[in-house]
């Protein structure tokens, strides 16, 4: 398995584009399922993610090109299969996301349960039971879920609990069903309404995408167009406080602000200077003295469990006590221990951390156990003395693209070392 070797200490300087959000590019290409004809994407990120994802949709019989970087051309005319295996949906949650658009285009959908990191049980009975509400019959059997229905019913659907994955599957079978979809309690990230924007182009008709109430109107078929995902906000904010936890100054291009609202306004409060140079740039200095601060994760627009690890990561060289609440998953603390190899002052009580600050960092050898997680190990690496090494790097490979790359090209010591 291949590692990163840090050496720690240098401040990070000069720019760095964002690449495109992979928790758009995955269900925008399970979209194009939807129609027989071709669905171009642009700013598609290579993650080892979405690699996985294309290689389901040509399980499936689609026809998948990359006529130039970055850029994904899927046509679903000639799909024959209904299926996603195992030993691609073992490793991508996301995977789940070809459940809807199968059953609402052909009628029928085996999919294996899904896998992913182990940050917490993230059932999608919620997907199910929606799906059944729209006239699907639901069976589970061995580990796979086979759904069939002639033809998708509208209905008014109000999920339990917000679900960025029910919201996507739902939105998009509610595309090709009879009638008229409510999405009642639906999640709102930017990534939601990526999705509907490429829906609508297709054909769909769809509003309220990027509220809780999204509506939808069924049409009889989906058409072919080109669209654009927008830029990964998580990204955006782990290179935010990559610059902040070496003391650098970064300009951050190919972003938008106005998707990390939560994350900046922490980070502006804790010291980190991020000033907004124009729609698509940040301009981000760190400060030698930060101060603590407290955060709960929360469903968007709130600071998103997605950067839970990396403002952890940070809060460990602030002044004072800060008290990190994880609210999204029950099992999100596992790089507190890697942290606390390095010298972190960190104890887990429960669904809370707290970090006592500042504590000096010292290398050492470490494992990544998931991917939000290994990008926290990696800011640490950048700001500890002396030499880190990162094992299993391929959590960090499925949703940062070329992260080494781009962190060497601002002055960071770090390559990669093949295993």
């Amino acid at each position: 398995m291949d590692k990163f070797r840090i050496i720690g200490g240098t401040p990070l300087s000069g720019s760095v584009a964002v690449s495109g959000a992979k928790n758009s590019a995955l269900p925008c290409l399970a979209a194009a399922l939807l129609t027989p004809d071709t669905v171009t994407l642009h700013n598609v990120p290579y993650v080892r993610d979405l690699i996985t994802m294309r290689r389901l949709l040509e399980d499936l019989g689609c026809t998948v090109l990359v006529p130039a970087l970055r850029t994904h051309q899927i046509n679903a005319g000639t799909v024959d299969a209904c299926e996603a295996p195992y030993e691609l949906v073992k490793t991508m949650r996301a995977s789940v996301l070809v459940l809807g658009p199968l059953v609402a285009r052909f009628g029928e959908a085996r999919v294996s349960l899904p896998g992913g990191c182990a940050i917490g049980q993230r059932p999608i009975d919620l997907h199910l039971k929606a799906l059944e509400q729209m006239g699907a019959q639901i069976e589970l059997q061995n580990g796979v879920v086979h759904a069939r229905a002639d033809r998708l019913q509208g209905a008014d659907i109000e999920f339990e609990m917000v679900t960025v994955g029910g919201t996507e599957n739902l939105l998009m079978a509610a595309t090709l069903a009879k009638g008229r979809t409510r999405l009642i309690n639906a999640a709102c990230e930017p990534e939601i309404s990526d999705l509907a924007d490429l829906l609508n182009k297709m054909g769909a008709n769809i509003e309220g995408a990027g509220t809780s109430i999204i509506t939808i109107e069924g049409v009889n078929a989906l058409g072919g167009t080109s669209h654009t995902i927008i830029p990964d906000r998580i990204e955006t904010g782990t290179l935010i406080v990559a610059a902040a936890i070496t003391c650098g100054e970064l300009e951050i291009t190919h972003c938008n602000a106005n998707h990390l609202t939560a994350v900046i306004e922490k980070l502006r409060a804790v010291g980190v200077e991020i000033e907004q140079v124009n729609e698509s740039t940040l301009h981000v200095k760190g400060k030698s003295h930060l101060r603590a601060a407290d955060v709960a994760t929360e469903v968007y627009p709130g600071f998103p469990t997605d950067m839970q690890a990396q403002y952890l990561t940070l809060m460990t060289q602030a002044e004072g006590e800060a008290v990190i609440d994880e609210t999204i998953f029950e099992n999100r603390f596992m790089h507190v221990s890697e942290l606390q190899r390095l010298g972190a002052n960190l104890r887990v009580h429960g669904h809370q951390c707290r970090s006592h600050g500042p504590t000096p960092l010292t290398g050492a050898k470490l494992i990544a156990s998931d991917l939000r997680a290994s990008a926290s190990l990696v800011l640490a690496g950048l700001a500890a003395q002396g030499e880190t090494w990162i094992d299993r790097v391929y959590h960090i490979d499925r949703g940062y693209e070329k992260i080494e790359e781009k962190l060497r090209s601002v002055g960071a010591n770090i390559e990669r070392i093949k295993g």
